[in-house]
């Protein structure tokens, strides 16, 4: 089993920025891809950022720019920096793991306010 703990949401202004924050531990093993999902009120779940074994990267066209998501391999932590933020980042953020299973996280809420 994989844990994962999520950490650094909260409420910003427009235009402000947050650091997400997730760590994994236990059965980890080998680590194919680490994502950041995220979940508005009435709307479907969707990748926001993606990070592979490699270290390509992926990211939704509504956030290019804005978020960089990266990776400390010795720490199994993956980080969502997010700057530029807006009233439509709302939402609950989701740490996601690929190990050749799928582990996500309990979520993070992030409140932009306008």
């Amino acid at each position: 089993q994989v844990q994962l703990v999520e950490s650094g949401g909260g409420l910003v202004q427009a235009g402000g920025s947050l650091r997400l924050s997730c760590a994994a531990s236990g059965s980890i093993f080998s680590i194919n891809a680490m994502a950041w999902y995220r979940q508005a009120p009435g709307k479907q779940r969707e990748m926001v950022a993606v990070i592979r074994s490699g270290g390509n990267t992926n990211y939704a066209d509504s956030v290019k720019g804005r978020f960089t998501i990266s990776r400390d391999n010795a720490k199994n932590t993956v980080y969502l920096q997010m700057t530029s933020l807006k009233p439509d980042d709302t939402a609950v953020y989701y740490c996601y793991l690929n190990n050749g299973k799928p582990y996500w996280g309990q979520g993070t809420q992030v409140t932009v306010s306008s």
